[in-house]
């Protein structure tokens, strides 16, 4: 396949539908409905969201007969098309939809290219709020506003988090380890960052390193799709930075039976001597 022409799909795709989301934004006749959810985020769906994936499908239809790809999109239902061909579009056409009818930063459009097995090859997400574009290509590197980027790290340490999880039993106790993590580290302070989806809040982690971002395992569904970690894998691998699940395996990106991510949780850090100590205070969470 080639990787470029179809990563500049993706880009055309994620940008032309970044400018509707944008233009919708501050719409008052935008109605706001509720779909099946475990939580209030991901169970919020609006108008846009369903124009916005007719957009990036209209851009993207010709490559899947093309190169003959499979399709995983939040706002239709999963034809399983990505179990039988040897790669896939994983597509959230926003997300952060929450903080889009809030009307702050935290929404995206999100737009990866998945391998059967469940591997990343390409990652493409635009932000509408502050025109940023993020891409990435396996083995190619990372981009942002097409310009290579790479990671500038601080002395002051970002706990990035859903703002559900504040809410979650064990949030003063994370957020004591963090403080005691930021201490053991020898960074300057702990700062928190609670309020987007978890695109955005993925890429907060290389925009604010060092950082991490993570979801905790759970027994019921949710805890994100494949589509909010898809284009984010595939950024945070070509970046050097790390990704993986809260037990350190690369994360399911093609599960069979389900999309949700629930069972092992999610972990974003921007350096992998962070991510080892981090695993360890996650695995004494859940102990």
């Amino acid at each position: 396949m080639n990787l470029e022409e179809l990563t500049n799909l993706a880009i055309e795709a994620a940008k032309k539908a970044g400018k509707y989301i944008s233009e919708s934004l501050h719409d008052p006749n935008i109605n706001v409905l509720r779909k099946e959810g475990n939580s209030l985020a991901s169970s919020v769906v609006t108008e846009v969201d369903f124009k916005s994936q007719e957009i990036i499908l209209s851009i993207l239809a010709e490559s899947q007969t093309t190169y003959d790809l499979g399709l995983l999109t939040e706002e239709s239902q999963d034809d399983k098309s990505r179990f039988e061909k040897a790669y896939f579009w994983c597509i959230d056409p926003m997300d952060g939809t929450l903080p889009f009818t809030k009307q702050t930063e935290g929404f995206s459009v999100s737009i990866a290219l998945i391998s059967k097995e469940g591997i990343p090859v390409i990652g493409v997400v635009y932000d509408p709020v502050t025109d940023t574009l993020y891409h990435a290509i396996k083995g190619k590197g990372a981009y942002k506003n097409q310009q290579p980027w790479t990671i500038t790290p601080s002395s002051t340490f970002h706990f990035i988090a859903d703002q559900s999880f504040q809410k979650h039993p064990i949030y003063v106790e994370v957020i004591e380890s963090m403080e005691a993590l930021v201490k053991l580290h020898g960074y300057k302070e702990l700062k928190r960052k609670e309020i987007g989806g978890a695109v955005m809040n993925a890429l907060w982690v290389l925009e604010h390193a060092p950082a991490c971002y993570f979801k905790l395992p759970k027994p019921q569904k949710g805890g994100g799709c494949s589509w909010d970690f898809a284009a984010t894998a595939c950024i945070f691998q070509e970046m050097g930075a790390h990704v993986s699940d809260t037990k350190g395996s690369p994360l399911p990106l093609n599960k069979k039976g389900m999309t949700y991510m629930n069972e092992k949780g999610v972990l974003y850090t921007s350096n992998h001597e962070l991510a080892e100590a981090l695993l360890l205070l996650l695995e004494g969470l859940s102990a």
